[in-house]
């Protein structure tokens, strides 16, 4: 039986127990996939981020959900340097990169926190039942803004967008997960991520909620890193078409978790996105068999 040691950071805040928490393994070479799978699906969290060696960039980070592997998560890569860097395996490099599913891609550490580029933004079209889709999150058709498009958008993950008329109706949301692949006819292992334009903080541009793929083992993401990138990129096509876009996207508050995403979008596909972590505990998991 093998003991590994896991770090719970929690991204996209400076307070402990809140943002987004993540398990992050610094080992992750020494593990088989199905030993990450399994450990991530011991640890619970809606990511584990495990940290590898990389012939093609600086190094390489594998994301787990407790039911799949994914090809990149935002807020695991926030809490995966954080730890880096706090253990000293970064020594006084400020930019590196990190190969991941999605791509080589750039990060940087700075005294405002930690920025990562994304892939690019990819859209396809939703043509599924709206009625139904706004079942399946416990809300009415009529709280859908058709004034803008449900779109499945990615930079890196994909997940259906859907734009909400007010920011009242966030807590009402109570989503039926195992429905969404029904629904979800195009990208039945997307997540959804409804948003409204009206926010809590007054500093915000964007507010969000986002609802996990049943196939994941989680039921919801507290602060998303790819769905705010791709959020940004969406702001940028069909709300507010600049070439610069700097965005503070919140999401949280409904399950007290608190959190803030800052997205730069430059020229409508360069996405990046900047956030905070902060160290909570370490603890072990046993491997082969039995709990923790």
């Amino acid at each position: 039986m093998e003991v590994i040691k896991v770090y719970h950071i929690d991204a996209f805040s400076t307070i402990q127990n809140k943002g987004n928490p993540a398990g992050v393994v610094l080992n992750g070479r020494e593990l088989t996939d199905e030993q990450m799978q399994e450990a991530a699906a011991k640890v619970g969290f809606n990511e584990t981020a495990f940290l590898l060696p990389s012939d093609q960039a600086d190094y390489r980070i594998r994301y787990f959900t407790p039911g799949h592997e994914i090809n990149l998560c935002g807020h695991a890569t926030m809490a995966a340097v954080h730890a880096m860097k706090t253990s000293s395996l970064l020594g006084d490099k400020s930019e590196f990169t990190i190969e991941t599913k999605a791509g080589v891609l750039p990060i940087q550490l700075h005294p405002d926190g930690i920025t990562m580029k994304q892939a690019a933004p990819q859209f396809r079209e939703f043509t599924g039942s709206l009625k139904e889709l706004a079942s399946s999150i416990g809300i009415d058709v009529d709280d859908i803004d058709t004034e803008l498009p449900t779109l499945y958008g990615s930079t890196g993950t994909w997940t259906l967008l859907i734009p909400i008329r007010r920011l009242d109706i966030f807590q009402r949301m109570k989503p039926n997960n195992k429905l969404f692949p029904d629904i979800l006819k195009e990208m039945p292992k997307a997540s959804i991520h409804p948003f409204c334009l009206e926010t809590y903080d007054p500093h915000a541009h964007m507010h969000a909620r986002h609802f996990s793929s049943p196939y994941s083992g989680t039921i919801e993401d507290p602060v998303t890193g790819t769905a705010s990138g791709v959020m940004g990129a969406y702001y940028a096509r069909h709300i507010k078409k600049e070439s610069w876009l700097r965005l503070c996207i919140e999401q949280g508050q409904e399950i007290g978790r608190d959190g803030r995403v800052y997205v730069t979008v430059r020229n409508g596909d360069d996405i990046e996105i900047t956030g905070n972590a902060v160290y909570v505990s370490e603890f072990e998991v046993r491997l082969g068999g039995g709990s923790n």
